[in-house]
């Protein structure tokens, strides 16, 4: 009987091996692998470029932090955190990439993630759950981190649920969902949260990193969700799939609150991909109203021939590509300041198009669609806007200019390339003209930003023929140059900020030191013995005083209480009180008097020549001798106060502190938008007799409120007090370069550009009044 049932158990047994072997055989399933694996290379891809990013900014954040801190503690905190963060940095990104490459091997072989936090509870007798006290720093990282998640996947929920779904599909139907998506906001929340224990820091440190990590990571998922959807799409993984709440009814209902119109243009405000999404097709009716206004299509490229292929459009394009690539390279080196290139060479592109196919086909005359009529047009347009830019110094737009035919292809061949604003070749262009904003030939001597733009363009040029890859290896490459260059410049940053606010900090305890003594003088006759010890001296000791232990110390307190009791020893004395307390009070002095001068490294000789004559200053004082003042002649012949030592207690130097503190009464449009200007803003210095020179604003004082200007390589070019600036800037002396990347300003003017074209053709061809 036992055997029967052994045997048929063994029966329902079925090995692991066998089934693990056909299932790797089977060619369907390693069409499955190789698409994960692919998803897998893009997000890595991806969040490693994005977590550098996020790197590439701790280090300001936390410096910006630690200058606003609140009291010493506070900032050493920040600075602790900085170092470690930077010492820490490729472990921490290790980890995290360790982690989404085993979330995905978990999720390969079936796996659910394990999410929540039940490995961190507490269980007691018979496995049950124990009930803990929390600690009160890991309660505020849980709650930043379910904050922080929340908000990515409510942001990102349409996009989430494609990639979620499409990763069920090619996972044989485990379902994947938001907290078991590898590359999903929960996953990638919770695995940073984890690689952070490597860092040994305040928990206001890791807030900080945290949302550091929302701004610069989780913020940017979308163009990696977009990109994950469209590989799986081409592999014809649910190529027809409708995100929930995608297609809404064309006829909504309207209620009490308001239309439905209403609510959706508010949604479209709230959401930027929509709203690139209207601007295109504005664009393109524009220029289809355009072109069929002004018979563009008869006038330029005829329509009279056979309708022209992309392909053929786009080699005609390429052999006018060769010949730019040609010119290119022969430029010199260094491209002259009076090269001129305007806009009429940009828009020759398409009389060059048009006899380069005639030649190409044999024939007098071809047709081109009018949709790609429209992209010639466009990107005519764009290069137009680039060779008036004023963001962008002549030099780069010369450079930049010459990227008309290839951007032209790209656009031909991925139509994606104005309405995303992710798409490489844009974010190329884009970068590449936000690096140039700051470019100068003066912060540029060794050319290496100018040669690398050159090198970006010649590789266009010479390498794009139909792979649009080109632009991502090439926005890789430039990035890569960008951040080697940017962190030699930070380091040079930080030390023009660092020298500015210790010259400013010294010039502030100069100017409270000579405030302290001159109040204390108030006016009286010292012998010039004492005052020169005073005014320079005891005055540099009361420098040091302030900048090592600070105003409210007990050191300063001391030292001000020296100055009060020096000033009267040397004033008349009445009684013998007074003269009681004089003698109690002499050795006192001396001591303080000798601690301060070694302080402010005064040589053994001048310091007992100088205790001699105070010697024989107070015998007159105590009537030790009979002359009544024996010692004015021999102190002012023997001065010895070095005179290297400058005299700081002086009216001269009270002066300054009016000067230093900025005004505040002038509130005009100027001085507004100077103080709502950000840090890493870039402006343009136009000085009459001189090339204008780029700065990029680094940093604002907190002590006089002064603007410190440095250019791209970190060298301070200016600092200027607020209302310098703004008078510079109502004269129009210096100019504020605009932040909108140049893709978004330049198709914000064609759109300008067009509709008052339309406008003005609307109003010529209206019917005029009769006379």
């Amino acid at each position: 009987m036992n055997n029967v049932n052994e045997r048929s158990n063994l029966s329902n047994i079925v090995d692991l091996a066998e089934r693990s072997g056909s299932i790797a055989s089977d060619p369907r399933n390693e069409r499955v692998g190789e698409l994960l694996a692919s998803v897998r290379g893009i997000g890595t891809r991806r969040l490693m470029s994005l977590m550098g990013g996020m790197f590439d900014n701790v280090d300001d954040a936390l410096f910006d932090l630690a200058e606003k801190a609140e009291n010493n503690a506070v900032q050493t905190q920040y600075f602790d955190g900085m170092r470690d963060v930077r010492k820490k940095r490729p472990l921490i990104e290790r980890s995290f990439i360790d982690m989404i490459t085993g979330a995905f091997s978990r999720l390969a072989g079936g796996h659910r993630q394990e999410h929540g936090d039940s490995q961190n509870e507490h269980r007691g007798f018979g496995g049950a759950p124990e009930l803990s006290l929390v600690d009160e720093s890991d309660l505020e990282e849980s709650l930043a981190v379910t904050s922080m998640t929340s908000k990515a996947e409510g942001r990102l929920s349409h996009s989430l649920f494609a990639v979620n779904q499409r990763l069920t599909v090619i996972c044989g139907g485990t379902k994947v969902d938001n907290a078991d998506n590898p590359i999903g906001p929960a996953l990638l929340t919770r695995s940073f949260g984890e690689a952070m224990n490597e860092l040994k820091v305040e928990v206001r440190v890791k807030l900080i990193v945290l949302k550091l990590f929302e701004r610069y990571v989780l913020n940017n998922l979308e163009p990696l969700y977009e990109e994950i959807n469209h590989a799986l799409i081409q592999a014809g993984v649910l190529p027809q799939l409708r995100t929930p709440g995608a297609k809404r009814s064309n006829t909504p209902t309207r209620n009490a609150a308001g239309s439905a119109d209403a609510q959706q243009d508010q949604e479209d405000e709230q959401d930027p991909s929509m709203l690139r999404t209207k601007l295109v097709e504005t664009l393109q009716s524009l220029l289809a109203e355009r072109r069929q206004s002004f018979g563009y299509a008869n006038a330029s490229m005829g329509n009279s021939g056979p309708s022209l292929s992309p392909a053929e459009l786009l080699g005609a394009l390429s052999v006018l590509q060769g010949e730019v690539a040609r010119s290119t390279v022969s430029m010199p080196a260094q491209i002259p300041a009076d090269t001129v290139l305007s806009a009429e060479d940009v828009r020759l592109l398409k009389e060059q198009l048009v006899r380069q196919i005639s030649h190409l086909r044999g024939e007098a005359k071809s047709y081109v669609s009018g949709a790609d009529e429209d992209t010639i047009d466009l990107v005519s347009m764009l290069f137009e806007y680039i060779l008036q830019d004023h963001n962008l110094p002549m030099e780069m737009q010369v450079l930049l200019a010459r990227l008309q035919i290839p951007y032209l292809k790209a656009s031909i061949l991925d139509r994606r390339l104005f309405a995303h604003a992710n798409h490489p070749a844009r974010r190329l262009l884009d970068e590449l003209a936000e690096a140039a904003k700051g470019w100068s030939a003066e912060s540029d001597r060794d050319q290496r930003l100018l040669n690398k733009v050159r090198s970006v363009v010649e590789t266009l040029l010479s390498d794009f023929d139909d792979d649009i890859e080109v632009f991502s290896q090439q926005l890789d490459d430039f990035r890569k140059f960008l951040d080697n260059t940017n962190r030699r410049a930070q380091l040079a940053e930080q030390r023009a900020a660092e020298a500015t606010r210790g010259r400013e900090k010294l010039q502030q305890a100069r100017r409270r030191a000579a405030q302290e003594i001159l109040s204390r003088i108030d006016g009286r006759e010292l012998p010039a013995l004492v005052n020169g010890i005073l005014t320079r001296a005891w005055a540099n000791y009361l420098v040091l005083t302030l900048l090592r232990h600070g105003e409210e110390s007990k050191e300063f307190r001391v030292g001000l209480r020296f100055v009060d009791d020096f000033v009267w020893s040397v004033g008349p004395i009445h009684g013998d009180a007074e003269r009681a307390r004089l003698k109690q009070l002499l050795p006192l002095l001396e001591k303080s008097l000798r601690h301060g001068l070694a302080t402010v490294a005064f040589q053994d000789g001048d310091v007992e020549n100088l205790m001699r004559q105070l010697n024989t200053l107070y015998n007159g004082q105590l009537n030790l001798r009979e002359e009544p003042e024996p010692t004015a002649a021999v102190v002012e012949e023997n001065m010895p106060i070095p005179e290297s030592m400058e005299a700081i207690a002086t009216p001269e130097t009270l002066s300054e502190t009016e000067t230093a503190k900025p005004a505040t009464e002038a509130d005009s449009p100027e001085v507004q938008r100077v103080r709502a200007l950000k840090v890493g803003t870039w402006v343009e210095f136009q000085a009459d007799s001189e090339r204008p020179e780029r700065a990029k604003l680094s940093w604002i004082s907190p002590i006089s409120g002064k603007y410190l200007f440095v250019n791209r390589r970190g060298l301070k070019v200016a600092d200027k007090t607020l209302e310098q600036f703004a008078a510079e800037l109502a004269s129009g002396q210096t100019v504020v370069l605009e932040e909108l990347p140049l893709f978004d300003r330049a198709l914000d003017a064609i759109v300008e550009r067009l509709r008052n074209s339309q406008t003005e053709s609307d109003a010529d061809n209206a019917p005029q009044p009769n006379a």
